[in-house]
């Protein structure tokens, strides 16, 4: 294994006992996802038929969704209104939110209607009402508190007014004397108001804005990047530049980073997700280089999904992994992760299917009912029962083949897209947690067994009976084999 990929490994093992704190404009991101079939008599716009609806900590709250994705201790501080739309953040934030509530200012709220993967509208309700005094005091005061035992500190701005001057200096004053480096998520044109910042983290139009320089290939960038740092009394400039990768920029190097997304669906939140890693990197001891290198490969798994998104360990290891083995075990997924590409599937306007078994020996009528089911929809999720959920099932002898041998070989049939493992005797709770369009079980069962139908009918989801192929089952395979022996 290449040292590069080896010092990545460990640096990803190491993120869970980093602590970062985030200080920063919060706000709270609202879905409302559905159909649209017909345009409306009253005037000519898309009627969307409601699905679902959800809410999501957005801003500097992203920021800190994704910290604790990462295992990363994370503590939050910021500014919300004394509305509901506050407490929701509070909670949804639970004990990372050191929350301020201000009786002047409203939560900023950002609703977004989709439908078939496409945003209709953004419907934004901000509040940039300047800081009080003593809200100030407040955040600085929660910040320094926050900061004792931290490894790193993030200053999102989103340009609400909580990354205010007195804040900014309030802040670093207390991660100097902390020894706590300083990475900042920037706004506006004028950076030398982040002055004493180890990194800032550009993006490539944010960082042609504030250099004054346009920024097309690697050489402008780095001029750019070197300007900032001159110019403002910046440590360094980590830029990224979408399709171009990121480049890290210090007084004494240059890296370049390439781009490692695939796919493209959204880059709703890239941005939080990069400077999370990069600090979190930097919190566990990494170099600025390494924590950089990381902060590429996640801004790549981020890119696609959809909306507000996290990037978690497990999937930073799979994208360091073998290419082979990688297509295989990328499809391996834990629930979380899961429900993140089962969510970007939907919003593509994809049907999601989903079917689920033991497969100890994986035999033809497997494969039929798999096939049967993957041309149900237009992506297929299969529940793998543990290896102790087999024992309980079927006997202290069965599982033949561990749950992990039995995934890899699910993997690798092209009708399967997704592979779950749960532990449960009964697949419900994955059921009603991931709520497929279509549920497919061999057509030995009838409807009223089938487990999950009722709470498919519930959603409108669809239940499919898929024929079965005489003449094969796990058990007789298992009774021929020991007659044999």
């Amino acid at each position: 294994m290449p040292s590069q990929e080896s010092d990545l490994i460990a640096l990803i093992g190491r993120l869970a006992s980093s602590r970062v704190v985030c200080v920063g404009d919060l706000m709270l991101d609202a879905y409302v996802e559905g159909t649209v079939e017909r345009v409306s008599p009253e005037a000519p716009v898309p009627v969307l038929a409601v699905r679902r609806e959800g809410t999501m900590p957005g801003g500097a709250g992203n920021v800190a969704m994704n910290l604790a994705a990462l295992g990363v201790g994370a503590d939050v501080v910021g500014v919300v209104g004394d509305d509901p739309d506050g407490e929701r953040l509070q909670g949804l934030l639970g004990s990372s939110g050191r929350l301020v509530a201000s009786g002047h200012r409203r939560t900023t709220l950002k609703t977004r209607y989709l439908a078939a993967g496409q945003q209709l509208l953004r419907a934004d309700r901000d509040d940039t009402a300047a800081l009080s005094d003593g809200e100030i005091v407040a955040i600085a005061d929660a910040a320094g508190q926050a900061l004792d035992g931290a490894g790193a500190l993030i200053l999102s701005d989103y340009g609400k007014g909580v990354v205010c001057q007195p804040v900014i200096d309030a802040v670093l004053k207390a991660a100097g004397e902390r020894g706590v480096p300083v990475v900042v998520d920037p706004k506006g044109t004028d950076f030398a108001r982040y002055r004493g910042a180890d990194v800032v983290t550009p993006n490539r139009a944010e960082l042609s804005a504030a250099s004054g320089q346009a920024v097309d290939d690697d050489d402008s960038a780095v001029k750019a990047a070197r300007a900032i740092i001159d110019r403002c009394g910046i440590g360094a400039v980590l830029a990224t530049r979408g399709e171009k990768g990121m480049t890290l920029v210090t007084p004494t190097a240059v890296h370049h980073l390439p781009a490692q997304a695939r796919e493209v669906f959204d880059v709703v939140g890239a941005g939080d997700t990069v400077v999370a890693v990069f600090a979190a990197g930097l919190g566990a001891g990494a170099p600025l280089e390494r924590a950089a290198e990381l902060a590429n490969i996640a801004a790549g798994l981020v890119v696609a999904k959809v909306g507000t998104a996290v990037t978690r360990p497990e999937e930073l290891f799979t994208a360091l992994q073998d290419s082979t083995l990688h297509s295989l075990e990328a499809k391996i997924l834990p629930r979380a992760s899961l429900i993140d590409r089962a969510e970007a599937w939907r919003r593509k306007g994809m049907r999601v299917g989903f079917t689920n078994g033991c497969f100890d020996i994986l035999h033809p009528g497997h494969v039929s009912l798999l096939a049967q089911a993957r041309a149900g929809g237009d992506r297929l999720i299969v529940g793998l029962n543990s290896d102790a959920s087999v024992a309980r099932l079927k006997g202290p002898d069965r599982p033949i083949q561990p749950q992990t041998s039995r995934a890899v070989v699910l993997a690798s049939l092209s009708s399967v897209d997704a592979i779950v493992i749960f532990d449960e005797d009964t697949p419900l709770d994955l059921i009603t947690t991931l709520r497929p369009d279509v549920l497919v079980k061999g057509a030995d069962y009838s409807l009223d067994q089938v487990v999950g139908a009722a709470e498919m009918a519930s959603w409108g989801g669809e239940v499919l009976l898929a024929d079965i192929v005489d003449g094969h089952s796990t058990s007789a395979t298992i009774s021929r084999m020991n007659r044999r022996a």
